[in-house]
This record gives structure tokens, C-alpha cells and sequence, in this order.
């Protein structure tokens, strides 16, 4: 569930009707509710309270510093594949002992960076990363805990920019060579692999992909643990599906129930690393019509939120949700299907101010006919939204607000010009 609602012809977050805080804060704007977010972590760890697994929320979803602290504060761990995101989660109270570091090209700083701060688990994606993650430790006088990332070589039946578990990859070790790169590295000083790591894609919708992952991975663990490698960790990363359009997203209960009997059967510790499930349906994007126009036969709404600021419909084909956050009478609160024709309503393309024919949100929507002013809600758009947001254009990024209850925080403020040109005037300012 979330905490996003019609009440009397206007949308809340929880308490708080969002044209409220729209002109507070402007517009385009993102609004996050706590509850849902704190609901959809606590999905997971009842879910999976079985096996106790550490839950490490993935910061690459929605680094913002705020909603990390709330995830601390409940419990969960990070997962990060940065030294920027390492630096997000310790702020956020993030400890070493409940950090893992992923990703395909960490540098030697950022090992440093990890080490000094006693990241529990570092997931490895290739022979070089091995060899390099354990120079780097033994010259700090450590051993990095490593969980050897597979690629299984599964179709999880996912968008192809977002499917990190097919041949030809860039992601995990081959299926074939993980074992043929473990036993080189058993007596590696620098380094002690005690994990496996299996990520399938984002966002998966059926458990199915799981249930083949997870036979993969017990039959590697076996093999690694008859070569003396100490494996302890199953960590099954993320990647569960969330709702953008209807109900077609499996619980988190339908994911445990693959997931853990192969832990139990392993007898090792469950690492997994939610993101969109936990932030995606905790967003929004607010924005405002600023024009609508007919042009070639078809209808457009041009409102102030870009690719610049959702660029997920535009690299992905992503579908999300839009509807007026103040419809009127004559309309639904909530259509059944966002798909079909709205009596009355009038089929449109949402698109930004963006100099691109690719700069849209939803396209042939029918919508309410709009007019200036007013608002529209894009919904599921709690992950990867702001985080992946950019300054094309010279646009300055939106403003991100939390709701709790009846109270309102701005947790990231709207950027400014002088923000998009101040490191540019700091350096031509500098003697160099």
C-alpha cells in the first residue's frame, strides 16, 4: 500500500494535500511519504524474518540523504556502488558492519575509502577486481570479505537496458569461470571470498527468475566450499518488481518463499538488496500545466517537469501513472486502467519543456482536459527519478519534500542558477 490518496476531489500525501504543498515549495517537486516508505521495509523484513537476512537498501534508487536516515532508523543496511554512495549512507548513520559495496569498476580509492570503514562485504565482478581489491588491502594491513557476483545466465524476462543476468554483460563473472577464478584467488592474502552474489535484473515481476537463480547458486556454493573457500553469505541483490500500473507485481512473501528454503538448505547468512520496492511507490512527481496545444493531429500537455527530471519513460518506455491532482467532478479520483479512454477525456502526450522529441512523461494518455495552472501527478516515481535527474538544458533540478503525517520537510532544496555555473566560476576563478 501507499499513503497517497484522493480526499474531496484533491490528492493527499498522508495528511497533506499535495497542492498544498506545491505552493509552498513550487513545482516540479517531489514528494516522498515516510509511511510508505517504512511500510515497504517492513514488507520485506517480515517476509524474509525467517533466515534474519540483512536487508541493505539500495542507495542508487534515491540516495537522498533524509530517506537514508529513515531506513537506518529502521534497521536496514546499504547497499552502494560508489564512493559518493558510501559517503551518502555514512552520513544517513549507515555502519561498515551492515555496508555492501557493489558495482563493475570500483577504484583503489574507493577500496580505501570502503576499508577504512570496515564495509562488511565488497561484491566482486571480475579477476582483475580480485587481485586489485586485494593489493589494496594488504597494503592497509586487511582482508577484504568478498561475495563473488555471478552472472547466471537467466532470462528474467526485464527491460534490456535493465536485464544484468544474460550473456554478453557487462555484469558478475561467467557461470562457467567463476570456479576457474576462485581457485586462483584461494590464497590470496589480501582477500577472503565468503559470499556468493546473484543479481537478476530490476524490475522483476515473478518469483520464477529467483527459483532458477537460487538452484544455480547452491550448486556453485557446494562446488566453492569443496575448493575451501568459508561461504557463508548468499546475497540475492534486489530487483523486485513494484506496481506502475495495475496489481502486477508479486509481494515480498512470494519472493521469500523461493528465497529462503535455498538459504536454509545453504545454511548462510541472506543478504538482499531492495530498492525500488522499498522508495518507488513512496514518490511522486509534481508538476504544472503550462501550456496545452494541438499540433499534427495529436494533443499535447506541456508541463514544467522534464526529462531532466524523470528520465525513466523516455530511456526505459516506462509507464507510470498521471492524473490530475485536483480532477473535476465529472471525472474519477483514480481511473481503474490508465490505459483505456477516459469518458470525456482527451488522449494527450505529457511532455516537458526539453528540447527533445524524447522529453516526455506518458504518451497518447487519456487525460481530464487541462488547462494552465494546473497540477498533475505523476506517480511510482520514488526510484530512479531524482536520483538519475540531470541539468540538461541548464535546468536546475527539483525540489524533494517529505511527508510525515501532517508535517512537511524539505529535504533537498531547488537548485539555483548560480548553482549550475558556481563550480565553472570557481575554477576560472582559481590561479590553477
Amino acid at each position: 500500500m501507499d499513503h497517497f490518496a484522493y480526499r474531496s476531489r484533491s490528492l493527499y500525501c498522508e495528511n497533506i494535500p499535495v497542492a498544498q504543498l506545491a505552493e509552498r515549495y513550487g513545482t516540479p517537486l517531489y514528494i516522498y511519504s515516510k509511511a510508505t516508505l517504512v511500510h515497504h521495509l517492513r514488507q520485506i523484513q517480515e517476509a524474509f524474518k525467517e533466515v534474519e537476512p540483512l536487508i541493505c537498501y539500495s542507495v542508487k534508487t534515491n540516495g537522498n540523504v533524509a530517506l537514508c536516515k529513515v531506513m537506518a532508523e529502521h534497521g536496514s543496511g546499504f547497499d552502494v556502488t560508489s564512493g559518493g554512495e558510501l559517503h551518502r549512507a555514512l552520513l544517513a548513520g549507515g555502519k561498515g558492519e551492515k555496508i555492501v559495496f557493489a558495482g563493475v569498476g570500483k577504484t583503489d580509492a574507493e577500496f580505501r575509502f570502503a576499508l577504512d570503514n570496515n564495509v562488511s562485504l565488497f561484491n566482486v565482478e571480475s579477476e582483475q577486481e580480485l587481485h586489485a581489491l586485494g593489493h589494496v588491502a594488504k597494503s592497509m594491513g586487511k582482508v577484504a570479505s568478498v561475495a563473488l557476483r555471478v552472472n547466471p545466465d537467466l532470462p528474467p524476462k526485464t527491460h534490456a537496458k535493465t536485464d544484468t543476468s544474460v550473456k554478453g554483460v557487462k555484469f558478475g563473472l561467467d557461470i562457467e569461470t567463476v570456479l576457474d577464478v576462485a581457485k586462483g584467488i584461494l590464497w590470496n592474502l589480501g582477500v577472503k571470498v565468503i559470499g556468493l552474489h546473484m543479481h537478476l535484473g530490476s524490475p522483476i515481476l515473478s518469483a520464477e527468475p529467483y527459483r532458477l537463480g537460487v538452484a544455480k547458486a547452491l550448486n556453485l556454493i557446494a562446488k566453492l566450499r569443496e575448493q575451501g573457500h568459508p561461504i557463508s553469505v548468499m546475497n540475492m541483490g534486489g530487483g523486485f518488481g513494484i506496481h506502475y500500473r495495475k496489481q502486477e507485481a508479486q509481494p515480498a512473501k512470494a519472493f521469500a518463499e523461493v528465497i529462503v528454503p535455498a538459504v536454509k538448505e545453504a545454511k548462510c547468512k541472506l543478504v538482499l538488496e531492495p530498492g525500488r520496492f522499498i522508495v518507488g511507490n513512496a514518490g511522486l512527481l509534481l508538476s504544472r500545466v503550462i501550456y496545452t496545444k494541438e499540433s499534427g493531429g495529436k494533443h499535447f500537455v506541456i508541463q514544467d517537469a522534464a526529462m531532466n527530471d524523470l528520465i525513466r519513460p523516455t530511456l526505459y518506455d516506462s509507464f507510470h501513472r498521471v492524473w490530475p491532482a485536483e480532477p473535476s467532478a465529472e471525472f474519477p479520483n483514480l481511473p481503474e486502467d490508465y490505459e483505456l479512454d477516459v469518458p470525456g477525456g482527451l488522449k494527450v502526450d505529457v511532455v516537458g519543456p526539453v528540447c527533445e522529441s524524447g522529453d516526455f512523461l506518458a504518451k497518447g494518455r487519456s487525460l481530464p482536459p487541462m488547462k494552465r495552472g494546473d497540477l498533475l501527478a505523476t506517480f511510482s516515481a520514488g526510484a530512479y527519478g531524482m536520483s538519475m535527474s540531470s541539468n540538461y538544458n541548464s535546468r536546475v533540478r527539483a525540489a524533494e519534500v517529505l511527508v510525515d503525517g501532517e508535517t512537511s520537510k524539505l529535504i533537498r532544496r531547488r537548485e539555483t542558477y548560480q548553482d549550475l555555473v558556481g563550480p565553472e566560476l570557481e575554477a576560472m576563478a582559481s590561479p590553477n
